[in-house]
């Protein structure tokens, strides 16, 4: 471990959720949303920067204001670097998870300034909760889910261009899981997914023809607590993914590690505490070879952690 710190001390709102990170040029960029606790009006998206040292204090950069009297709140940021350079941060606006809508903005200059919210193509939420994943042939896959009902959930993949045109929609037999946020991993020509479920363990599908068709979602080896996982692909082929690793509870965060997808050991305790939540994690390799890792910590503050695996 590298530094364990929080994204700020103090801010504006009093909850916040949902991080999400990109690499910059001088160092990271993480949004998150914040407001008086989850699906209040207010909440927002924030963002703040970190040249390495210090993060720069929350600012709010996107939020649900539709007129003078009419607010709806702001969930889950995803940010992605686009190929032409620009960094994009999906969003969903919306009363709940199943009358939200997308919404994205860009930025040219690593996050200082945005430009206005655009509306997705209609029918399509892009990335759920996890960062979509740029493919060799210029496509640009996003794990997608959608909440019909409480008990009625379930995941898919939508693809685009990599100027985000041609938005598409690649449907996945989910076996009778209730399904979403999914994560992606990519290695040699092959695609991996884990999702969310309310079943009790992670479900887990593949694709061998660069995510055209996908095989029917399957239960893994992994518990799960039905909160949001995150994961990526190191070029040596290990897997990470940071999970709360158990069917209960949100006290205990983890860093996992497999190379096969299938085997996966403990690398990092992150939190195992008596109480509290950490949850919602993201994480992304940094050209340095580190990778950094942020989560929900209690509801109250966002903690980035930099680790260096050897």
């Amino acid at each position: 471990m590298i530094s364990s710190e929080f994204i700020y001390e103090s801010a504006a709102f009093p909850s916040c959720h949902a991080s999400t990170l990109v690499e910059t040029k001088d160092g990271l960029l993480a949004a998150w949303f914040g407001g008086s606790y989850e699906s209040h009006p207010d909440v927002s998206i924030y963002c703040a920067s970190y040249d390495g040292s210090t993060w720069s204090a929350p600012e709010k950069v996107a939020d649900g204001v539709v007129s003078d009297t009419l607010r709806y709140p702001c969930w889950n940021p995803v940010l992605f670097r686009l190929a032409d350079g620009r960094i994009a941060l999906f969003y969903k606006v919306g009363p709940n998870p199943r009358e939200w809508w997308a919404e994205y903005k860009t930025s040219s200059d690593e996050g200082r300034t945005w430009t206005e919210s655009v509306p997705l193509p209609e029918g399509m939420l892009g990335p759920i909760k996890n960062k979509p994943l740029a493919l060799p042939d210029g496509r640009i896959l996003y794990p997608s889910s959608v909440e019909f009902t409480p008990d009625n959930w379930k995941v898919f993949i939508e693809s685009s261009a990599k100027d985000l045109s041609g938005w598409r929609i690649t449907a996945i037999d989910n076996n009778g899981f209730n399904a979403i946020q999914p994560a992606l991993f990519f290695y040699k020509g092959r695609l991996e997914m884990l999702c969310r479920t309310q079943e009790g363990v992670l479900a887990t599908s593949r694709s061998d023809d660069l995510g055209r068709t996908w095989m029917p979602l399957q239960a893994s080896t992994l518990p799960n607590n039905n909160s949001g996982i995150d994961g990526l692909v190191l070029k040596s082929g290990l897997r990470l993914l940071v999970c709360n690793p158990v069917q209960e509870g949100r006290n205990k965060l983890a860093l996992l590690g497999s190379y096969d997808g299938k085997d996966w050991r403990t690398l990092l305790l992150l939190e195992d505490q008596p109480a509290g939540e950490f949850s919602y994690p993201a994480i992304i390799g940094r050209r340095d070879g580190t990778v950094s890792i942020t989560y929900t910590y209690n509801r109250e503050k966002i903690k980035h952690v930099s680790l260096m695996l050897f």
